[in-house]
């Protein structure tokens, strides 16, 4: 990222965060990732938040069709500090509601210093590695962090739901919803394993 445009990044979160915007029209869960090259892993909670309803926002106060909706940024702790205290400030202000973090490498640091900077908000983690797991799980008491194992992000989006839930009773019927899809998946593979017995139910399984 080039200096112009970090610094116009930082001006744009900063001048949305002073805007007056409904919190309809803002998105309510903020993906952020230290580098692109973690998007492979992070993909997974947009693909969990998408099975629940919410699109993807890619323009502040300008929402998608339907009531939630999520944004994503990459933003390096390491690389571009300035950005993620930008980023971890400005959240709430911007109608954020809960955060999820993704990082990799064992110096993982983006969701730990993004919990610290945006507390009280929310922030889940995402160790995009097993080898970031201490890294990301390894808050002293006090500064708290959410976290899931390593590449778990569709784990991380539904926890997010699960907080917004609370007070979004739709969102909560979202949650029942994929929630008795999975038991209805279950009992229909039971019945054919059983059913078609072992081998045929794989021949089936492997088309």
């Amino acid at each position: 990222m080039k200096n112009q445009n970090l610094s116009e990044l930082k001006s744009q979160l900063s001048n949305e965060a002073d805007l007056e915007v409904s919190p309809e029209r803002t998105p309510d869960i903020g993906i952020i990732m230290g580098s692109d090259s973690d998007l492979s892993a992070m993909k997974g909670a947009h693909k969990a938040l998408d099975t629940l309803g919410f699109g993807e926002q890619v323009s502040f106060g300008h929402p998608p069709d339907g009531r939630f909706s999520y944004e994503t940024y990459v933003v390096s702790a390491h690389r571009t500090p300035s950005l993620m205290y930008r980023y971890a400030k400005t959240a709430a202000d911007r109608g954020i509601e809960v955060i999820i973090a993704g990082a990799g490498g064992k110096s993982a640091d983006l969701p730990n210093m993004t919990a610290s900077l945006a507390y009280p908000l929310p922030v889940i983690g995402v160790p995009v590695q097993e080898k970031s797991v201490d890294s990301v799980i390894g808050m002293p008491t006090g500064a708290p962090i959410v976290a899931v194992d390593a590449g778990k992000s569709f784990n991380a989006a539904l926890s997010a739901v699960q907080i917004l839930a609370r007070g979004y009773p739709e969102l909560s019927e979202a949650l029942q919803t994929y929630q008795d899809s999975l038991v209805s998946d279950v009992a229909e593979t039971a019945v054919d394993l059983h059913d078609f017995g072992v081998d045929e139910f794989m021949q089936m399984t492997d088309e």
